[in-house]
């Protein structure tokens, strides 16, 4: 167990200094889980060699250290993993399973491999297990809701460890080494409590001890919350708590009995936070959102939950900023509470609240980004101080560590149901700061899922200009990703919406991509056909560079088809067309077209002149690279011309040419540059 690794279903103590001081008791369950490590499989029994990785069972209630105990497994035998250890919680804090795709997805990112944005779930768990087939690692799964979340993420190698933690039985999963916990021994719940209130009141009435364990049964949560409560008051006794869990009867678990007298002492303001940090996204929360769920102030906020973390209602996270969670054991107790004493509409007003801090922070954290906007540093100056971001640094942090907790927080907005607005409006920031921060390439794997929650709810609430946005990026990220048919189906969908719109950007942007989708299935004459149908869209607009660069493509689909004299004819009307913008760079590579397409088409001298036109506009552009390439290409010709001299001389001046530019240190990549507005998410309303 790390300085900070503790029970999912327990509380983390205070004023442990080392891994090995943190954990109490368990021996012999480590002892044998240990030796279930080295003890031959029924496979090897039986002459086979074991197929997959072996799983250890840890089984137990919730509250019962099932986790913690997990964790002191995997700290004691990690040395002989190389490849590290990999932790995923399988279940969400109200007992929810977590999607095989959304577990296998941050695994994979955990070994630093890609996960192609919109990937099946099956396609993910067998690229994760392949991954693991040469790595020897352990994997933690916590808080499995049933063998299949497992089963799917079982490494295809003996060499790997499955530690997995669930409330019962994982039937179905073949040789599970299965670890049933009760109580801790009286000896380390005593030592438990005696770290928690202080050894004195332990040592002057170890009876009274024992009967408070034994009230307790022995369960470390149950435990931890008693411990708490009588730190919290050091003039009471530990025999009077005992006496007043007994009063109570055996009227429920002891957990449920020790919380109850535990909340029933906390403040009434520190009562109703506690109940509201249930609705957190993820079950982390930060200062923020335990603010914004309550209508208090961010430092007001934070005192309350050092306070809820003191008396062990609340656990605090490993984490550069500061976060804490509800136990996931406490998550049933708390939502009762919820229902017995909040009105529904005030909880819809506390996630309002929570979602509408969640935007501003997300537009803070994308316009400290924007430090060349005048617009974008007036409306970061207007906002509270608490707000800010120091720098753009501290912001991506917060966003990293956030992330999680950020798009469960979508999710949940999008399947509410009753707050799209805000939902819209969290979408919307959370695009631009993630792009912002991460850049495209590195966010496309969450934004597929969100550009699919905000076609939910462009569906649901009949809103077809944003239906058309979320279909676009969708199938701009199918055809990334190789999904070029999925991508042609989103794209026809989103005309159809353009369309019922009446939005010209997303019927002409529609359109394109269709002609882009079936020249990448190779039907050129279709797509021809749809980059024309784009084209008399931006004619008809008279939107002329737009139209140049459409003209260029239907050129180009030409070409593939072998259609060389309409190629070059549509190269010449773009041409025309980048003349009259003024656009020389544009002009110069739709003649280095223009004479490719000659030299298919058997014309060598007429490409050799347009390539030599080529290079003199291309230097009038000062586009070095265009340069270079059509001196290899103009050597190239010259090759086939016969005249290998000034072939010779020719491709000499590209490398020239590229040699100095590789000194001057020019990185800039035109096409990431193209695709830097790829992404968007377009809503009816420009307040943000």
């Amino acid at each position: 167990m790390t300085d900070q690794a503790v029970d999912t279903d327990g509380v983390q103590m205070s004023g442990r200094t080392s891994a090995e001081s943190q954990f109490l008791g368990r021996t012999r369950e480590l002892k044998e889980l240990r030796a279930d490590i080295e003890r031959a499989g029924l496979d090897t029994l039986s002459g086979r060699k074991a197929p997959r990785a072996r799983v250890l069972l840890i089984a137990g209630r919730p509250g019962s250290g099932r986790t913690a105990l997990a964790e002191e497994l995997v700290r004691q035998v990690a040395e002989r993993y190389p490849d590290g250890v990999l932790r995923a919680r399988l279940s969400e804090p109200d007992g929810t399973p977590v999607p095989t795709e959304r577990t296998a997805r941050e695994l994979l990112s955990a070994l630093d491999l890609p996960t192609p944005p919109g990937a099946a779930e099956d396609d993910l768990a067998a690229a994760l297990r392949e991954a693991l087939t040469d790595r020897r690692a352990l994997l933690l799964l916590d808080d499995a809701a049933d063998a299949g979340q497992v089963d799917a993420l079982l490494p295809d190698t003996p060499d790997c460890l499955v530690v997995a933690v669930s409330q019962g039985p994982l039937t179905g999963i073949s040789d599970v080494r299965p670890c049933t916990l009760g109580g801790l021994d009286t000896k380390s719940a005593v030592e438990l409590l005696s770290r928690l209130t202080g050894s004195v009141r332990i040592t002057v009435d170890p009876r009274a001890a024992e009967g408070l364990v034994e009230e307790c049964q022995a369960q470390p949560t149950a435990l931890t919350l008693a411990g708490g409560w009588l730190a919290a008051r050091p003039k009471a006794a530990v025999a009077d708590l005992a006496k007043q869990l007994r009063a109570e009867g055996d009227e429920g678990a002891p957990l449920g009995r020790v919380f109850r007298l535990v909340y029933a002492s906390l403040p009434g303001p520190a009562a109703r936070i506690l109940r509201l940090l249930t609705l957190a996204p993820t079950g982390y929360v930060d200062p923020h959102t335990a603010s914004a769920l309550a209508g208090c102030s961010v430092s007001g906020a934070r005192t309350t939950l050092d306070d809820l973390v003191a008396v062990g209602l609340l656990r605090t996270v490993d984490s550069p900023l500061p976060q804490y969670e509800v136990p996931g054991c406490l998550h049933p107790l708390l939502r009762d509470r919820i229902e017995a004493q909040d009105r529904p509409a005030e909880l819809q007003l506390a996630r309002a609240r929570m979602l509408e801090r969640t935007v501003r922070l997300l537009q803070s954290c994308r316009a400290i980004t924007e430090t060349d906007s005048p617009q974008a540093r007036e409306k970061l100056l207007g906002m509270p101080r608490s707000l800010r971001f120091p720098s753009p640094r501290a912001a991506a942090d917060w966003l990293s560590i956030r992330k999680p907790a950020l798009l469960a927080a979508a999710r949940l907005a999008v399947a509410d149901g009753e707050l799209d607005t805000l939902a819209r409006r969290l979408m919307s920031q959370l695009v631009r700061a993630m792009v912002a921060h991460f850049g495209m390439q590195a966010a496309a794997p969450d934004l597929y899922g969100i550009h699919g929650l905000v076609l939910d709810v462009a569906e649901r609430q009949d809103l077809p200009r944003e239906q058309a946005a979320a279909l676009l990026n969708l199938g701009d990220l199918d055809a990334q990703t190789g999904r070029t048919a999925d991508a042609l189906t989103r794209y026809r969908a989103a005309l159809d919406a353009g369309r019922r719109a009446n939005d010209p950007y997303a019927t002409g942007r529609a359109m394109e991509s269709v002609g882009g989708a079936h020249q990448e299935l190779g039907d050129h004459d279709r797509a021809a056909d749809w980059f024309g149908r784009a084209l008399a869209e931006r004619l008809a607009r008279d939107e002329r560079a737009e139209a140049a660069r459409l003209y260029g493509r239907i050129a180009t689909a030409h070409t593939y088809a072998g259609r060389y004299g309409e190629a070059q004819r549509h190269w010449r009307a773009a041409m025309a067309g980048y003349r009259k913008l003024g656009d020389v760079a544009a002009h110069a590579r739709a003649l280095s077209e223009l004479a490719r397409v000659q030299e298919y088409a058997g014309r060598p001298e007429e490409s050799l002149r347009t390539c030599q036109e080529a290079i003199e506009c291309a230097r009038r552009a000062e586009d070095v690279r265009l340069q270079a390439a059509l001196h290899l290409r103009l050597a190239d010709t010259l090759d086939h011309l016969g005249d290998s001299t000034a072939a010779l001389l020719h491709r000499k001046a590209a490398e020239r040419m590229l040699g100095e530019e590789m000194q001057e240190g020019d990185t800039r990549d035109p096409a990431m540059e193209q695709d830097a507005n790829a992404c968007e998410i377009r809503n009816t309303s420009t307040e943000d």
